[in-house]
């Protein structure tokens, strides 16, 4: 339905960033979750954590001022979106994109030329560090929950 390619190899490579983004998310509400820990604090502060990824990793609000562009790059979404065009696209395909066969590179399409099809590697590397960091924090902030029970 979303027009992906119909290889097994691009499937797999898609499907395993999704369960990528899915355990880095995991990993921030698990964060959130021991810091917090009220059930209606947490879920506020998590749906605000999120939106701001959403909206200021770039495909959302393109205009977003220098002095929060920063944010972007710690953005579990924007990395995300990165390494699943990079799945689906390489910089040297074309795409149909006028009349009588006339072909466009990938790399110039709109959404694509906003994000880049370079720095996948970068992408991957910084989930594979907000993965672990993510849980050592959480790990850390329940460390702290047993050691103020243990004071009482």
């Amino acid at each position: 339905m979303a027009g992906f390619k119909h290889a097994a190899l691009h499937f797999l490579h898609t499907l395993s960033i999704l369960l990528y983004n899915v355990l880095v998310s995991q990993g921030l509400g698990l964060v959130i979750k021991a810091m917090v820990m009220d059930q209606k604090s947490t879920t506020i502060l998590g749906y605000v954590i999120m939106l701001s990824f959403e909206l200021i990793g770039g495909y959302y609000a393109q205009d977003v001022p220098p002095f929060i562009a920063w944010i972007k790059y710690r953005s579990i979404t924007y990395n995300s979106y990165k390494l699943l065009i990079g799945s689906q696209f390489k910089p040297n395909e074309t795409y149909p994109c006028g009349d009588y066969g006339k072909v466009c590179s990938i790399g110039e399409f709109p959404s694509i030329k906003l994000m880049g099809l370079e720095g996948q590697a970068l992408a991957s590397i910084a989930l594979g560090i907000m993965l672990v960091g993510y849980r050592l924090i959480a790990y850390i902030g329940l460390m702290r929950i047993d050691v103020t029970k243990k004071m009482h």
